[in-house]
């Protein structure tokens, strides 16, 4: 009983529903987003229309009147520094007359040689290579084969009662060889020929990048009597701040010059400064002293040799 109780009002409403006719069917719907306010269309068509025409009109005035939003150059904002390649930018060297130290005129090189940037691994590479190049294994002995002697059994095989021996040159007679003795060996390590090349310009950049470089123009002769070459000497080192007090300086020179090479001997004036000719420099030695002063056809040599990793365009000539 309470089911048809209930059903029956329904039934009614739904019938009551059907029988209607709609009378919003005429009216457009619109597609609005979920944030917009509804508005109610007017019950007008006429209208409708007006309103749909001035939307479109709208539409399409501000289509293009409006611009895409400018935005400012990264270049122009304040505070933009933009890095610098240092390949594309050549390094101006100041040359000097020797003994004077008068500055004579500058020279530029490409900054592929002088602009590196410094990275210590590859030095570290580079020192090391040196390091174990020049080691020498000497602890050596003779083995059995090497002893001077005859070849002749000791005893006889039996009989004796005693252990079995062969020649004198055992290993187990005084006099004998060394079993398995040490022998010179090669200490040497490998380096590729680019890595090395690149720390010889990243050393030379280094000088150059703290102002320790001095580029001489003319020969590293000293024109003064050979009495005085040692005190005129460490007056000028002393006069330029180039001696003990303030590091020690490093002379290359493209051959070894008798007046300043014999002056700067080790047992001489050792503490003070240092000569090499250039065939006779290493990595170690642009590193180790305090400062370089280096002839120009020198150090173009330097170049030259140590540019296998560039481009050909790049090559200093």
């Amino acid at each position: 009983m309470a089911s048809h109780r209930i059903s029956g009002p329904s039934r009614q409403i739904c019938q009551a529903l059907r029988t209607q006719k709609p009378s919003n069917l005429s009216r457009p719907c619109f597609i609005r987003s979920v944030t917009t306010e509804a508005t109610i269309p007017s019950d007008s068509p006429a209208q409708l229309q007006f309103e749909a025409q001035q939307g479109i009109a709208a539409l399409e005035t501000s289509s293009w009147q409006s611009k895409p939003p400018t935005s400012v150059p990264l270049s122009e904002t304040r505070g933009f520094n933009p890095v610098k390649n240092p390949f594309l930018t050549n390094a101006t060297v100041t040359t000097y007359n020797f003994p004077n130290m008068e500055p004579l005129g500058l020279v530029s090189y490409p900054g592929t040689h002088f602009l590196v940037p410094t990275r210590k691994d590859i030095l570290h590479r580079a020192v090391v290579f040196e390091g174990d190049k020049t080691r020498q294994g000497t602890a050596s002995t003779k083995w059995r084969d090497e002893v001077h002697g005859s070849n002749k059994k000791v005893r006889p095989q039996k009989g004796t009662g005693s252990a079995r021996l062969g020649d004198k040159k055992s290993p187990m007679l005084k006099g004998g060889g060394v079993a398995h003795g040490p022998k010179p060996r090669d200490f040497s390590t490998g380096l590729p020929k680019k890595i090395y090349d690149l720390a010889w310009r990243t050393a030379l950049s280094y000088r150059y990048k703290k102002g320790e470089l001095v580029v001489v123009e003319n020969e590293l002769e000293l024109d003064c009597a050979d009495t005085s070459r040692e005190r005129y000497l460490l007056d000028l080192l002393n006069w330029h701040k180039m001696g003990h007090a303030h590091g020690r300086t490093l002379f290359i020179a493209g051959r070894k010059r008798h007046s300043l090479f014999d002056t700067l001997k080790p047992e001489r004036m050792g503490r003070h400064a240092k000569a090499l000719p250039v065939h006779d420099v290493d990595v170690k030695d642009l590193l180790e002293l305090g400062r370089l002063v280096i002839e120009r056809q020198a150090l173009e040599e330097i170049l030259r040799d140590h540019q296998s990793d560039l481009v050909r365009s790049h090559h200093f000539r």
